[in-house]
């Protein structure tokens, strides 16, 4: 499913308008999105949860060369599926 089906679908469901469901699900995204922003954690109890990890930087080398090159720290989304979604596709 992508961003378009899921405002089909809202619209569908809801009986409102296109344009409103598509404002529902941007402001849901992007508030999401700012949470992650801010390092805050997403929780959707039974479904799932976002984080950010954080990496300190690290040697690492260049495939083409092997030269050493010094890989910056840095910060990664993650993605942790809930009790209840991992039931729900195992029985598919």
């Amino acid at each position: 499913m992508n961003k378009l089906e899921l405002i089909d679908a809202l619209r569908s469901e809801t009986k409102i308008s296109k344009p409103e469901a598509a404002k529902i699900v941007d402001l849901f995204f992007n508030e999401m999105s700012e949470a992650l922003a801010k390092d805050d954690r997403v929780e959707i109890r039974g479904l799932c949860s976002f984080f950010v990890k954080q990496y300190g930087s690290y040697t690492g080398r260049n495939p083409k060369t092997g030269e050493k090159v010094t890989i910056a720290p840095k910060k990664l989304p993650f993605f942790k599926c809930g009790k209840e979604l991992k039931e729900r596709v195992d029985k598919g």
